[in-house]
């Protein structure tokens, strides 16, 4: 009996549905939220101890790189939002289909590009 299963598992070579690349992309949003909480927190911290160190916070983030940065963390929490709510909805059981799960996640990529150009305008 010849054995019909693939030699070679490159998954770079493989062609991923888009539903596989929301998923994937979600768990990424959501490590790097993680690590973006250390600037969050700092943040967070530094704006809270005095004003002065409001003040020193406010003159950092007015800075282009600073606001690209924040432009980074806002687009994360936007898609890591909308994807986590579009996996709640389908474990309600909405949705499980895979054309109405390829949909969806079409809708989350869109809409957060959306938003993400949004959030732009308003941090610009």
């Amino acid at each position: 009996m010849k054995d019909k299963r693939p030699v070679n598992l490159d998954i770079g070579s493989m062609r991923l549905p888009i539903t596989a690349w929301a998923s994937i992309t979600h768990r990424a949003s959501g490590v790097f939220l993680f690590f973006a909480m250390v600037f969050l927190v700092w943040a967070l911290d530094m704006s809270l101890r005095s004003a002065e160190g409001f003040a020193t916070l406010q003159s950092a983030l007015a800075g282009p790189l600073a606001k690209l940065i924040l432009l980074a963390i806002v687009a994360g929490l936007i898609y890591h939002s909308l994807a986590g709510i579009r996996h709640i909805i389908m474990d309600f059981g909405i949705g499980e289909s895979f054309e109405v799960g390829a949909l969806s996640a079409r809708i989350v990529i869109g809409l957060s590009v959306v938003l993400t150009l949004l959030a732009g305008v308003l941090i610009w």
